[in-house]
């Protein structure tokens, strides 16, 4: 099994400074505080991405102090290699006993999660699916574990005869998206050849504007030019946005990313591809 060198303490300090957490033992609670804390303060978008590949042709993700820098001076936090494998390395820094897994949707390890044992206790921690997962997710399961949020339904199943966990996101009763997550321990440089393949000119996040940030109890999702509002235990509303000063301005007005780092970023861009696709 891969482990992680333990992130310096300063940078650990900085990190849990951004988050609002005080440090803590690894606990179930302070695992709960980070996941809710690090899916509120770091939105899934992708304007970080396509900024820092405008900016110096990056085709990897940020280290960490420049993952904090982001989230600290712009507002970003990432797709979901960025979100998830820093938040993997709080976590192994903090002793918390967890693995970097791989997750297949379309094409295999397109997506990492982590995996937390705790407590006789093994949980899901995604925080970079752009979806309300505001503690993390007991795989465990008997039964269906189930999350309703606005119009969006999601399913964890229990897992099945190789250890795998099966997520599935339905929007209004209709599956629009799912991931198999793997139990193996990945050691994140094993997500290079996807990352790479993610900067591709006809990769989806190259070709697609989304962000999506979360407060408690609501969220806000801005998906090229429709913009929806939902929230836990009430209606969601969708706006169309007509253009792309549009869309700057609402990514200014909700996610609070600056105007001209989102011009900068999505300059060009052809708006025409789905994540959900």
């Amino acid at each position: 099994m891969h482990e992680p060198n333990k992130i310096h303490e300063d940078l650990e300090a900085r990190y849990l400074k951004v988050l609002g957490v005080d440090k803590s033992p690894p606990t179930l609670d302070f695992l709960k505080r980070i996941v809710s804390a690090h899916l509120v303060r770091a939105p899934f978008e992708n304007i970080s991405k396509l900024h820092r590949f405008r900016l110096d042709g990056r085709t990897s993700i940020p280290d960490l102090d420049n993952y904090l820098d982001g989230i600290e001076g712009m507002n970003f936090g990432g797709t979901c290699y960025a979100n998830n494998t820093h938040l993997h390395s709080l976590l192994h820094s903090l002793g918390f006993k967890v693995k970097l897994c791989g997750a297949d949707m379309s094409q295999p390890d397109v997506h990492a999660v982590s995996m937390v044992e705790i407590e006789d206790r093994e949980f899901l921690v995604d925080v970079g699916y752009g979806a309300p997962f505001f503690e993390p997710l007991p795989r465990d399961l008997e039964s269906n574990f189930i999350i309703d949020f606005g119009r969006c339904r999601y399913i964890l199943h229990p897992q099945d005869a190789e250890g795998r966990s099966q997520l599935e996101m339905l929007r209004d009763g209709r599956l629009v998206h799912a991931y198999l997550a793997k139990p193996n321990a990945r050691n994140p440089g094993e997500f290079a050849q996807a990352i790479g393949d993610s900067y591709r000119p006809d990769a989806t996040f190259m070709n697609t504007v989304v962000a999506e940030r979360f407060f408690p109890g609501r969220s806000v999702r801005i998906h090229n030019l429709t913009l929806t509002e939902a929230e836990i235990d009430g209606p969601s509303s969708s706006t169309d946005l007509h253009d792309l000063d549009e869309l700057i301005e609402a990514l200014d007005h909700h996610i609070e990313i600056p105007v001209d780092i989102t011009r900068q970023a999505i300059s060009g861009i052809r708006l025409d591809a789905d994540i959900y696709s």
